[in-house]
C-alpha cells in the first residue's frame, strides 16, 4: 500500500535508514566508407529490411476515417505529394512505435501502416511501416550477427565451453587468473561466469578473444596481447576477467541502447561520428559500437569486414550464425507478457523502493533492475532479519556470490523463458541449486554480498530467452499491480498502482517506502 500523508504522522515516529543505497556489479562525412548514401539495405535470409520507395503514389492507400482506437494510435495520413520518398521498413522482433521513430529521426505520428499501431506494445515482426525519408548519411546497413549469437539465448543451451576450449588448445586452455570470490579460476570459467553474469553469449566472446589476441587457437603475438587480450589498456584492465567485462559492457550498452531507443550513433577513435542505420538488428548495432571503441574509422571497417574481419572469423570457429538463428528467434515474440508476480519481501513488512530501473548487472546496458531496501535503524551494510522471496514460483538454477537465480519455466535452463535475478542475497539462509520455490517461498536476506553496494538492498531484474527486459518498456516490470516508471536518469522512476505512487529515493525517503498488503496480485 502507499503511505499517504495521512498516515505521515504514524510512520515520522519510526527512524528508517536507507542513505545512499545503490549498487553495481563488475568491474563523419558521406565519403568514409562506413557510410551508406542510398538507403538500401542488404537482404539476409528471413531478416526484415528497409527499402526506398521509388513514390508514394503508388503504394500509399487513402487513410480511413475512424475513431481513435482506445489502445491504438490513430493510423496518420500518408506523407503530402511533394514530400522526398519515403521508406518502406519492415518490423523486427523487439521493435516498438516510439523506438523506431527515434531511429529514424521522425515523429511517431509521422509513421504511417496499413495495419494498427500501438503506442508503446511490441509491434509484430515483418509489419509493413512507410516513414519519411530518413538522413542518409549512416553507418552501412548491413546486418553482420542475429541477436540471438551476441545475447546468451536458447541457440547457446547445449554449448560446452570447457570442451571448446580445451580442444582448441590454444593459450585459454592453459589459462588462469586469481578472482576474490572463485580463487584462482581457469580461463574457460571465467568466459562462462561473466557469460552467465551478464548474459552475453559465450560464443561471442570466445570469437572476440580468438580475433584479437589469438587466444583460442594459438598464443598471444606480444605482451600487450597476453596481459590485455581485447585491447583495453591500462593496470586496472590488466588479465582477462577485467577485459572481458569491459567487452560485455560496450556489447551490452550497444545491444541495448539500440533497443531501448538511446542510442542513435557511435564515435570513432579519431572523434568521426556516424548516425547508425535505422534498420539495423540489435546484435550488430552492439559489434558496430564494441569496435568503435577500439578502432579508428578504417580499422572499425576493417574489423567488420564480412569477409575477412571479424564476422568472417566468428562464422569460421561456430558455423553460420543466421541458420542457428533462425531456430530460435524472434527472442522477443510480439505477444509476450510477464506472468504475475509480486513484490519481493514478505507481507505488511516495511520496505522501501530505493532504486528504479537501472543497469541488469554491469552499470550500463539495459534499464532492466528495481531495487527495494528492507526498514532499518542503522544505515549501511548491516545484516538484516529481513526475507526476500520468490515474486514468481520457479526452479533455483544459480545460487552463490550474493545471487539467486529463479529459472519460473523450471527447465534447468536460464537462456529460456522468463527467469529472475536476484542480487545481494545473504549466504545465510540462501536457498540452495536445485529446489523449486512457490510463489512467496522464502529466499534468503537481504545484503550487500555480491558486487558493490552502499547499503543493505536487493537487486531484481527479468530476462526472457537470455535477453534483459527492461523495467520500463513495451513489458513493463509488474509488481503486485505496482508498475515501474523510469525516471531522467537511472534509479530514478516511480512505481504506480491506480492512483498511489511510490517514488524511488536511494535515500529511503518517506516517499519511497512500500508495503506488500496481499497474496493476490
Amino acid at each position: 500500500m502507499l503511505f499517504n500523508a495521512k498516515m505521515r504522522p504514524v510512520w515520522a515516529s519510526l527512524v528508517v535508514a536507507l542513505l545512499t543505497v545503490t549498487c553495481y556489479i563488475g568491474s563523419g562525412t558521406s565519403s568514409d566508407p562506413f557510410f551508406s548514401a542510398s538507403g538500401e539495405s542488404l537482404v539476409f535470409p528471413d531478416t526484415p529490411t528497409a527499402i526506398v520507395l521509388p513514390t508514394e503514389e503508388e503504394i500509399l492507400p487513402e487513410p480511413e476515417q475512424s475513431p481513435t482506437p482506445t489502445d491504438d494510435l490513430p493510423t496518420p495520413a500518408p506523407p503530402a505529394e511533394n514530400s522526398a520518398s519515403p521508406i518502406l521498413y519492415y518490423t523486427q522482433a523487439g521493435d516498438t512505435l516510439p523506438v523506431v521513430a527515434k531511429r529514424f529521426g521522425v515523429q511517431p505520428g509521422e509513421i504511417y501502416s496499413p495495419d494498427p499501431l500501438p503506442e508503446n506494445a511490441l509491434l509484430s515482426p515483418n509489419q509493413l511501416l512507410i516513414i519519411p525519408h530518413s538522413p542518409a548519411n549512416t553507418t552501412s546497413t548491413q546486418r553482420l550477427l542475429p541477436d540471438s549469437e551476441v545475447v546468451f539465448s536458447p541457440s547457446a543451451t547445449d554449448f560446452d565451453i570447457q570442451a571448446y576450449v580445451e580442444e582448441a588448445g590454444g593459450y585459454l586452455s592453459t589459462y588462469t587468473e586469481y578472482l576474490k570470490t572463485t580463487g584462482t579460476t581457469s580461463g574457460a570459467d571465467i568466459v562462462e561466469r561473466v557469460a552467465l553474469e551478464n548474459s552475453i553469449n559465450p560464443r561471442l566472446l570466445l570469437s572476440l578473444l580468438e580475433y584479437q589476441s589469438g587466444w583460442v587457437f594459438g598464443q598471444p603475438g606480444n605482451l600487450a596481447q597476453r596481459d590485455y587480450p581485447l585491447g583495453l589498456m591500462g593496470l586496472e584492465n590488466r588479465g582477462l576477467y577485467s577485459q572481458l567485462v569491459w567487452a560485455v559492457n560496450n556489447l551490452s550498452i550497444g545491444y541495448y541502447g539500440w533497443r531501448e531507443g538511446f542510442l542513435t550513433e557511435i564515435e570513432f577513435l579519431d572523434g568521426v561520428t556516424g548516425r547508425l542505420a535505422p534498420d539495423l538488428n540489435a546484435g550488430t548495432v552492439a559489434l558496430q559500437y564494441y569496435f568503435a571503441h577500439l578502432y579508428d574509422t578504417q580499422g572499425w571497417v576493417n574489423a567488420l569486414d564480412s569477409k575477412v574481419g571479424f564476422p568472417a572469423q566468428h562464422e569460421q570457429m561456430f558455423g553460420n550464425p543466421w541458420l542457428r538463428a533462425a531456430r530460435f528467434e524472434p527472442l522477443y515474440p510480439p505477444e509476450l507478457t510477464q506472468p504475475p508476480m509480486i513484490l519481493p519481501f514478505l507481507i505488511n513488512q516495511l520496505w522501501s523502493y530505493t532504486g528504479g530501473p537501472h543497469g541488469a548487472w554491469e552499470h550500463d546496458g539495459s534499464q532492466a533492475a528495481l531495487d527495494f531496501a528492507p526498514a532499518s535503524l542503522v544505515s549501511g551494510c548491516v545484516k538484516s532479519d529481513a526475507w526476500v522471496v520468490a515474486a514468481a514460483a520457479g526452479l533455483v538454477v544459480r545460487s552463490g556470490n550474493g545471487i539467486v537465480v529463479l529459472d519460473l519455466d523450471g527447465d534447468g535452463y536460464e537462456q529460456t523463458g522468463w527467469v529472475l535475478l536476484y542480487l545481494h542475497v545473504a549466504t545465510d539462509g540462501r536457498v540452495p541449486v536445485g529446489k523449486m520455490v512457490e510463489t512467496g517461498e522464502m529466499l534468503g536476506h537481504p545484503s550487500c554480498e555480491g558486487g558493490k553496494a552502499t547499503g543493505t538492498h536487493i537487486h531484481i531484474a527479468r530476462k526472457y530467452n537470455g535477453e534483459w527486459i527492461p523495467a520500463d518498456g513495451p513489458v513493463p516490470f509488474n509488481l503486485n499491480g505496482w508498475v515501474a516508471h523510469a525516471g531522467v536518469k537511472p534509479y530514478q522512476g516511480t512505481l504506480t498502482r491506480g492512483d498511489d505512487v511510490v517514488t524511488a529515493s536511494v535515500y529511503g525517503s518517506f516517499e519511497s517506502r512500500i508495503k506488500r498488503d496481499r497474496e493476490g496480485f
